[in-house]
């Protein structure tokens, strides 16, 4: 019996931390309930005449909750303020607000409301959802990818969309071969848990 309890005893310190690795995660489980907008962004990358350009949507309105532990019953959403975006120049940004591209006189948000959210691998999640955008619904997909920074979390990700399935670029701008009927969008959400 003696030298039984000699052999066990290093395995001891194994099994205390064994417990711990199984306690521990739990502990730190947390809820994302808000976006901290100043450390957020959300941009977009686009072609014209073969050449790559960006921009941003400087306001926009999240909602989630979201606990990486729990992902199948988290929910998000996000209203994009579209008069906010900026393409690089002032005279762009007019081009695109008018009636051929967002036309935000008649539809001046985007929305995006997700419908599932599963696991994808370590610290990564697909997303489905809808995407509103110029009178358009249409389904779409994302990997949403989790960085924990402390008590907050980084939520990234990004999509292609066709802007044609959108009706983004009419009249003269329905052809692809000025601007690309491809469009990058990307954002970075710095989420905060609460109550």
């Amino acid at each position: 019996m003696t030298e039984l309890k000699a052999r066990l005893r290093p395995l001891a310190p194994l099994a205390l931390f064994t417990s711990l690795a199984c306690i521990l995660p739990a502990a730190h489980a947390v809820e994302y309930k808000t976006v901290a907008l100043d450390k957020s962004k959300l941009t977009f990358n686009y072609k014209q005449m073969g050449v790559a350009l960006d921009g941003q949507f400087k306001k926009f309105t999240p909602q989630l909750s979201f606990d990486p532990a729990k992902a199948t019953t988290g929910k998000a959403s996000i209203e994009i303020d579209l008069a906010s975006v900026d393409a690089g120049s002032s005279e762009t940004d007019d081009e695109v607000v008018g009636k051929s591209w967002f036309n935000v006189k008649s539809f001046p948000k985007a929305t995006f409301v997700s419908t599932s959210i599963k696991p994808a691998g370590p610290n990564q999640f697909e997303v489905t959802g809808k995407l509103t955008l110029k009178g358009q619904t249409r389904d779409v997909a994302f990997v949403l990818k989790h960085t924990p920074q402390g008590p907050n979390g980084v939520l990234s990700g990004g999509l292609v969309i066709h802007r044609g399935d959108f009706s983004i670029g009419e009249g003269p701008w329905a052809k692809f071969d000025v601007v690309a009927n491809d469009i990058q969008i990307n954002f970075q959400l710095t989420a905060q848990p609460g109550k």
